[in-house]
């Protein structure tokens, strides 16, 4: 996008780039995306699931942004479902949307929020006895604060990965009691690892709404994972889908991009898939998706470029197989660190790769003690390396990496 395309592009979509400090009295309802515009017709949509909301094929993660006037601008050209966490900048990122959402209507916007559940095993994808119900509400409570709303569209029970997660009573409980309250209109799951279990469980509580889970063309068992989305969609689950891209780029220097629009496109060929929650953090790649949305056809020459690139590198993304479980022997988390590695490296995010980091506990520390790596990682990672690398940043404060 030249300079000129881009100054255009913001004075359609955006009020101004100084973002939600221009909002309030300039906004107009005529402007937004409603049942009855016409952008409706130039978007296309999908029904998520059971929900009935009506939702482009596109939605819009801002985790990786603070850049209100860039939420307004996906606003204003038809997506219509946001996705937050209180986990992303601690509240920072609910606490823009709230300011940049309150003088608007609440009907012209989907918001899904979620809350980091205390207690829970990330290594092996279950909740503990330590996972407390009463702090997991007082989270979400909170973060709804943080984002001046009443009610919530979607709240999601993240990291509810293994069947025994899905079906923890405590936390199933709360998250019944708030849509029953009228709190959360619709409740489901997210999860980055054990995807296939957790569908099928979320489906079988016959209480989820929604269920939002990893899923790309670096799928490891993509027939296993298609059949767990079909089985989803088919008992009216809305399919949301995370980490689209596979980490961004191929390499830790940012020098080989993935193809972008290849990789949603790939997505997209799914129509049990019903919308991807895509971050995005900078004008061009709203317009890329924007434009990706009126033609998603997958062609031959998309197809040739995921598969060579993917034959070439093992690159950032983590598939979360598993396969390193047992080869460790100091038992080191590493599926998590290695998430942490592609925040810090693919997204760019390095608050986030911190937290992330501080997930797996002592595992980075357990690993520079080790003398010698017996992990043969599936996806030709360097395991050792990486951790040693992505380790560093346990010494960095927190707010000096804040997004």
């Amino acid at each position: 996008m030249n300079t000129n395309q881009r100054r255009d592009f913001i004075k359609k979509s955006l009020i101004g780039i100084s973002g939600a400090a221009l909002l309030g009295s300039q906004v107009k309802a005529s402007s937004l995306y409603t049942e009855n515009d016409e952008i409706r017709e130039e978007v296309p949509v999908r029904t998520l699931g059971k929900t009935g909301l009506k939702v482009p094929v596109i939605s819009m993660g801002t985790g990786d942004t603070q850049n209100a006037a860039l939420v307004k601008g996906a606003l204003d050209n038809g997506i219509r479902l946001f996705g937050t966490s209180a986990y992303y900048g601690n509240g920072n990122n609910e606490a823009m949307l709230g300011e940049l959402f309150k003088t608007l209507p609440r009907d012209s916007y989907f918001m899904a929020t979620s809350a980091m559940p205390k207690g829970t095993d990330h290594q092996n994808g279950l909740f503990t006895d330590s996972t407390a119900a009463d702090s997991f509400k007082a989270d979400v409570e909170a973060g709804m604060k943080r984002l001046n709303v009443d009610y919530l569209d979607i709240l999601f029970l993240p990291f509810a990965a293994k069947r025994e997660s899905v079906f923890f009573e405590p936390l199933l409980r709360v998250m019944e009691d708030f849509k029953k309250s009228g709190k959360a209109r619709f409740i489901g799951i997210a999860t980055h690892s054990f995807c296939d279990q957790a569908i099928i469980a979320a489906a079988d509580t016959k209480i989820y709404d929604v269920a939002m889970v990893a899923y790309n063309f670096q799928n490891q068992q993509p027939q296993l994972m298609d059949d767990a989305v079909a089985y989803g969609a088919s008992a009216g689950l809305g399919m949301i889908v995370m980490k689209s891209m596979a980490g961004h780029y191929w390499d830790k220097e940012r020098t080989q991009p993935i193809n972008s629009a290849a990789a949603l496109k790939w997505v997209l060929q799914n129509e049990n898939i019903h919308t991807i929650m895509s971050g995005m953090t900078t004008f061009e790649e709203l317009q890329s998706n924007l434009a990706l949305m009126k033609d998603p056809r997958f062609t031959d020459d998309d197809k040739k470029e995921l598969k060579l690139a993917q034959a070439g590198t093992p690159g950032l993304y983590c598939r979360q197989c598993r396969d390193c479980a047992g080869q460790c022997k100091q038992n080191v988390d590493i599926p998590t660190l290695m998430r942490s590695y592609m925040y810090a490296y693919g997204y760019r995010n390095r608050h986030h790769a911190k937290q992330t980091l501080e997930l797996a506990g002592e595992s980075a520390i357990l690993c520079e003690n080790c003398d010698a790596c017996t992990v043969n990682c599936s996806s030709g990672f360097d395991v050792r390396s990486r951790i040693h690398d992505i380790a560093r940043l346990r010494d960095v404060p927190g707010d000096f990496l804040m997004v």
